[in-house]
C-alpha cells in the first residue's frame, strides 16, 4: 500500500509541480521546447517535465541552447533534475556540457491534515509572520550564516513574492530575545494541491529543540485550513530524517546542476 501511495504522490508531483511561478518584479518565465526557463532571478533556472521527449544529439542541442542563452547574459543558472527523469542519461549529458552537480535533496510529500499538530516551541521562543523589509533582511542574514554563502538576494525574492501574491506567501520567523533563530516560508499556487515548504534554516545553537518541527506544524495548519491537501519540500540530508518521522514520504530525489560563465 505504501508503494501505491508513493507512486500516486509522485504522479501528482509530476503533473502539478514541474513548472515554476516567479516571485514577480522583473522576473519572467519563458519556454524553450519542453523546458521552462526563468530570467531575472538571483541566478537562472531551468526545469522540465519528467520526460523531455528528446534524446541523443537533439538533447545535447537543447542543453547547449540553454547554456548559450545564459552565457550571453553572463549569468550562472541551475538545471533542476529529478532522479526519475527521462532520458536517463540527462545528467551525464549535463556533466559533459560543463554543468556541476550540487548536493542532492530528497523530495518529500505529506498530508497537511496529518501534519497539522499544535506547534511546540522552547521557552522564550515565539513564532511570527513577517512582511516588513527589515525582517526579510534579517532572514537573509540568517540564511547566509547557516549556509555560509551570500543569501542577500533572498530579501528581494521574498519581498517580491509577498508583493506579487500576498495571499499565497506566508513568511515566518522564530525569535528568541529579538534574535531570528529560524525562518521558513509557505508558498501556495492557485489550482495546485500542494503547498511548498521552503526555508526552515535554524541557527546551529538552536537546533534539536523542536523549532523546525514547530515551523512545519504551523504551516501545515495553514495549509489544512485553506483546503490544500498536501505539503512538499526539497529536504536536505539533515532535515529528511526529521520530516520522515513526522510522516512525510520520500517520492524521489532532486539534484541541481549548475553552469557558470
Amino acid at each position: 500500500m505504501k508503494d501505491i501511495l508513493i507512486n500516486e504522490l509522485r504522479t501528482a508531483y509530476d503533473a502539478q509541480l514541474r513548472g515554476v511561478t516567479p516571485p514577480g518584479g522583473s522576473v519572467r518565465v519563458e519556454t524553450d521546447g519542453p523546458l521552462t526557463r526563468v530570467v531575472g532571478w538571483h541566478r537562472g533556472f531551468v526545469t522540465g517535465p519528467r520526460d523531455l521527449g528528446v534524446r541523443g544529439a537533439e538533447l545535447d542541442t537543447l542543453i547547449a541552447r540553454q547554456r548559450d542563452f545564459y552565457a550571453a547574459r553572463g549569468e550562472a543558472f541551475e538545471w533542476k533534475t529529478r532522479a526519475h527523469d527521462l532520458p536517463a542519461d540527462l545528467t551525464d549529458r549535463l556533466t559533459a556540457a560543463g554543468f556541476v552537480a550540487e548536493d542532492t535533496e530528497t523530495v518529500l510529500i505529506g498530508q497537511s491534515a496529518d501534519l497539522a499538530t499544535d506547534p511546540v516551541l522552547p521557552d522564550g521562543v515565539t513564532l511570527r509572520r513577517v512582511t516588513a523589509r527589515s525582517d526579510l533582511e534579517r532572514i537573509a542574514a540568517l540564511e547566509s550564516t547557516v549556509w555560509g554563502e551570500d543569501s542577500s538576494w533572498l530579501a528581494d525574492d521574498l519581498g517580491a513574492r509577498i508583493e506579487n501574491a500576498p495571499e499565497n506567501t506566508v513568511v515566518l520567523v522564530a525569535e528568541a530575545r529579538a534574535e531570528v533563530v529560524c525562518a521558513a516560508w509557505l508558498v501556495f499556487h492557485e489550482g495546485v494541491d500542494f503547498g511548498g515548504l521552503w526555508g526552515g534554516s535554524t541557527l546551529e545553537e538552536w537546533r534539536g529543540q523542536g523549532i523546525y518541527r514547530a515551523m512545519v506544524a504551523h504551516r501545515a495548519q495553514l495549509a489544512a485550513a485553506r483546503g490544500v491537501p498536501y505539503l512538499y519540500v526539497d529536504a536536505s540530508a539533515d532535515s529528511t530524517p526529521i520530516l520522515t518521522r513526522l510522516g512525510l514520504h520520500a517520492v524521489t530525489t532532486t539534484t541541481p546542476y549548475i553552469w557558470s560563465p
